[in-house]
């Protein structure tokens, strides 16, 4: 069944990533890292303002991506899709199990860097 599943993981602004010229792909690339050395801080400081203010702490937000988002959390292979004039970064994850899943992270562009806006998973099936 192909679905899209809300992710609702907004990312702000981290220390590693302030640069002007930071690619989308590299804020993607540090909350996924921060996510797998269990560093919800600063998972949560790529959080926009909005998505702070809904998830409150970095704990509500890491329970959140643990438990609804396992493949975002703990993915066993992420591959890079493409990126659309519109924002939207396509991104593959690969689960434990073999699963694939097409994420597409919602992107917003500040003065200093990227943000995201939002992120929809669905399942993409086996060898997307």
């Amino acid at each position: 069944m192909r679905f899209w599943l809300p992710l609702v993981l907004m990312i702000g602004l981290a220390p590693a990533v302030h640069a002007n010229d930071t690619e989308p792909t590299q804020v993607i690339d540090a909350q996924i890292a921060a996510f797998q050395a269990n560093d919800l801080d600063t998972a949560f400081s790529f959080a926009s303002p909005t998505i702070k203010r809904i998830f409150g702490t970095a704990e509500r937000f890491g329970r959140m991506v643990q438990r609804s988002y396992p493949m975002v959390w703990r993915p066993a292979r992420v591959r890079y899709g493409q990126f659309s004039d519109g924002g939207v970064q396509t991104v593959f994850f690969t689960d434990t199990t073999g699963s694939v899943f097409e994420a597409r992270y919602e992107m917003l562009k500040t003065e200093s860097s990227w943000q995201i806006n939002g992120v929809y998973v669905r399942q993409a099936g086996v060898g997307a």
